[in-house]
């Protein structure tokens, strides 16, 4: 149901064919990355948290390579960063591995991170866990109606083999 609802969204952008949907799962960087043959950076992953009494809940779109700088995060917003902690369906109406800028209800606050500047374009999900547009950065804010771009992330940390 959600991705025809973020069709149906991106329809007002001439944008509603652009979303692809793939046979296999794309539900996290690493599968995304793969049914679109990208590097995971370039995978525009949603996070979901509890906002403060003004945002109900606040999505931050960022590279798939990057991680919630906590320090940061407190900076930018005046709370400590947490977890929705709600079902995320009921949240934004996207499944776990769809949730995506698109569609969200009035008490949803996107922001997007400057992590995904440094690419031509990026991908984020389109509503359901098997569905991604590419879209450009200019795009991506248009079309989420994001509140600003941000700086709260870090590079995830790198293991050694």
């Amino acid at each position: 149901m959600s991705i025809a609802k973020v069709k149906e969204y991106l329809r007002d952008y001439g944008r509603d064919c652009d979303v692809q949907e793939f046979p296999v799962s794309s539900a996290t960087v690493e599968l995304a990355a793969k049914a679109l043959s990208v590097e995971p950076a370039r995978i525009a992953k949603t996070l979901s948290f509890h906002g403060d009494e003004t945002n109900g809940c606040i999505l931050i779109v960022t590279a798939g390579d990057m991680k919630i700088d906590n320090a940061r995060f407190k900076k930018q917003f005046g709370f400590k960063n947490e977890d929705a902690g709600h079902p995320l369906q009921v949240l934004t109406g996207h499944e776990v591995g769809g949730v995506c800028p698109f569609a969200n209800p009035e008490h949803v606050t996107t922001y997007l991170d400057v992590s995904m500047q440094r690419f031509p374009s990026v991908f984020p999900a389109a509503g359901s866990a098997s569905s991604a547009i590419e879209l450009t950065c200019e795009e991506l804010f248009k079309y989420s109606q994001a509140r600003e771009w941000i700086d709260v992330c870090k590079a995830k940390d790198v293991q050694a083999i």
